[in-house]
């Protein structure tokens, strides 16, 4: 057995089942043992694509997502989805190739050649490493799997040089991921308690980094009788609850609630600017009594507060609701409510129908997983959208920002939820970034519902520059005729003249149970 041959066996016994990649002469050897796993091999039409698939499996999953890539243009390739993965802290493993050690670093000219392909990807992942002996996998493999489970996680980059992916490499045993989640601290459980018994007017943020602690938050609120904000990445917890507040901390009233409250309890949220100054007004003001939950002890430091839990959320949580009696009822519901209704009615007018285009797609396919690009309607749900399925909101539009996210991560999604209807919701410049990944969708049989809003250009940014006096110069990329294109590769496909028959169009999609697409022509 050989080194890429005993890859194959190792992370089949880290639970890996999918792997996204574009083979070439560099991996070859990587691919040697995969016809006979049990691993799913998903083809991308770029790497990109294949760094867009890994984010978007595992954000719908939990599960690290895995992708092969050569080295050279391959690893620069994903080195976009890796930033994006680093962003939103998306667990994320990379496998690549490199040239043969005695020819890295010489500028020889060899094919792929990189004058530091490690150095270069260290500035991006959490950690990279190279393997030059088969007895360092095991350990680099686990490494990897321990900051997936027991620290913020990002990607991490493992690279094998072509003459180590075939030493002989038998009898390599798995180890296993030894770093789990901190726990809390019950002295700093304690303090959190005591300040919470004491609030009267307490208030939650909650982060990305809590959507998996929905049942723990939704306790914790209601003994404290607490408003919950929710920032982008956390949508979808709490959906219809009384204490929930699903408008982005940007917003005025969202932010008089925050000045008012007398304990803010921040739960897996870095108080990033696109969450809360994303309109760069410098309006956001750091609370002053302040408790932060978070994983990632770099993310407690950088903002000051009284009180620090490095752990894990729902183990904060649940600690924190063991020890607080439920308080009396106060007007958390009231004070909900009101920053509910002032923030929707802050958001712009133009935006309220792509708001409710949003709201269209989760009524008509209830409990589906809405994965978002950069376009129009993302931006206006971002700041006010309260989804159904915690997990099942997602969108390249905060943090990383990158254009062309949405169609391959929303193939990630469905491949890693096959039971969950899917919809990706990009504007017609995005879709342009990763168009060819409709072929990787008909490829795997992701039953993705591809939806376009096609209003003919960058109009977010034309918008942009027309607030600012700017004339708008390169905007107005023409759009392809998408319906055709979903049929050449065997996609049903529709347009439509505007928003009004699309509940219709998703039903007919989904009973398709295969990918399609529906182009919203956009006035």
């Amino acid at each position: 057995m050989t080194l890429g041959e005993a890859l194959i066996k190792l992370l089949e016994s880290h639970g890996v089942d999918t792997v996204f990649g574009i083979p070439g002469v560099h991996t070859v050897e990587l691919y040697r043992g995969l016809a006979g796993s049990k691993i799913r091999h998903v083809t991308p039409r770029h790497e990109q694509g294949a760094g867009f698939m890994a984010d978007g499996y595992a954000r719908a999953s939990g599960r690290p997502g895995v992708a092969f890539v050569i080295t050279g243009p391959g690893l620069t390739n994903i080195i976009t989805a890796m930033g994006q993965a680093r962003a939103d802290s998306v667990p994320m493993l990379v496998i690549s190739g490199v040239n043969a050690r005695d020819t890295l670093g010489k500028g020889h000219g060899y094919l792929h050649e990189l004058p530091d392909q490690l150095g270069m990807v260290r500035k991006i992942a959490l950690k990279s490493q190279q393997i030059d002996k088969p007895e360092d996998l095991p350990q680099a493999l686990a490494d990897a799997f321990a900051i997936f489970a027991g620290a913020r996680p990002g990607p991490v980059h493992i690279e094998i040089p072509l003459d180590v992916m075939i030493v002989p490499a038998d009898g390599l045993s798995p180890l296993l991921a030894n770093l789990a989640a901190p726990e809390p601290d019950a002295g700093k459980v304690a303090e959190a308690v005591a300040l919470a018994r004491a609030a009267k007017r307490p208030l939650i943020l909650a982060g990305g980094g809590a959507k998996a602690a929905g049942e723990p938050l939704s306790h914790l609120a209601e003994a404290l009788d607490a408003p919950v904000v929710l920032t982008s990445n956390a949508r979808g917890l709490l959906h219809g609850h009384p204490l929930v507040v699903p408008a982005s901390p940007s917003l005025k009233p969202v932010r008089e609630m925050m000045a008012d409250a007398d304990l803010v309890i921040a739960v897996g949220t870095e108080f990033g600017q696109t969450d809360y100054d994303m309109y760069g007004d410098k309006g956001f003001v750091v609370p002053e009594n302040l408790v932060r939950i978070d994983i990632d002890a770099d993310q407690i430091a950088r903002y000051p507060a009284r009180l620090g839990i490095r752990a894990d959320a729902a183990a904060t949580l649940n600690a924190m609701v063991a020890g607080i009696a439920a308080k009396p009822a106060g007007d958390g519901a009231g004070r909900a409510s009101s920053v509910r209704e002032r923030a929707r009615a802050m958001v712009d007018p133009n935006l309220a129908p792509q708001i409710a285009v949003v709201e269209a797609i989760r009524d008509t396919l209830p409990g589906s997983i809405i994965v978002g690009d950069s376009t129009q309607p993302i931006y206006a749900a971002n700041l006010y959208y309260d989804h159904d399925r915690p997990a099942g909101w997602f969108n390249a539009a905060t943090g990383y920002g990158t254009l062309g996210y949405g169609p391959p991560a929303a193939i990630g999604a469905a491949l890693a939820c096959p039971d969950t209807t899917v919809v990706c919701l990009s504007g017609d410049g995005g879709f342009q970034f990763t168009l060819p990944e409709l072929g990787a969708a008909k490829d795997a049989g992701a039953p993705v519902i591809f939806v376009v809003w096609n209003n003919r250009g960058y109009r977010e940014i034309e918008t942009s520059m027309t607030s600012v006096g700017v004339e708008p110069v390169g905007v107005s990329p023409a759009p392809p005729d998408f319906v055709k294109i979903a049929e050449a590769y065997g996609i049903p496909a529709e347009r439509l003249p505007s928003t009004a028959g699309l509940p219709e169009a998703l039903l007919r999609a989904k009973a398709q149970k295969a990918p399609c697409l529906i182009e919203i022509a956009v006035d």
